[in-house]
């Protein structure tokens, strides 16, 4: 039965993840990087161990970082309340091994870290209840 619940709990959250998607591709075309970002964090990671859920919110989430164009900028607009799940998605895109990934999650970590400090890494990495 468990079972059951947690596959009924997985299509609720890829219908939340698919309506932030459509959220975040309007936020896009209007130009609005940080906005798509801020949205594709909300609500990270689903509340699930289940790895399609996992995977469709990377998705998001990933299509949202790359359309940052202006690092900077972004942080003077992204609340504090961001930095540790930003972190989190940050170091699942530079397991990805995909250079442009990696090249971008390289450039937001660096101002990111210099932003948040070094405890928003440690918080990252030791948070194994938040999984991404």
């Amino acid at each position: 039965m468990a079972g059951h619940e947690e596959a009924d709990n997985a299509e609720a959250i890829i219908t939340r993840i698919e309506h932030k998607s459509r959220k975040i591709e309007s936020l896009l075309k209007q130009y609005k990087p940080v906005e798509a970002l801020k949205t594709a964090l909300e609500g990270s990671p689903p509340k699930t161990r289940d790895e399609r859920c996992k995977s469709a919110n990377w998705i998001v989430v990933h299509r949202a970082i790359m359309a940052i164009k202006d690092v900077d900028g972004m942080f003077s607009s992204l609340d504090p309340e961001y930095y540790d799940i930003l972190m989190k998605y940050l170091y699942r895109g530079l397991s990805t091994g995909d250079r442009p990934t990696c090249d971008q999650c390289l450039r937001i970590h660096e101002k990111l870290t210099e932003r948040a400090g070094l405890g928003c890494i440690l918080r990252s990495l030791a948070d194994t209840v938040n999984t991404v």
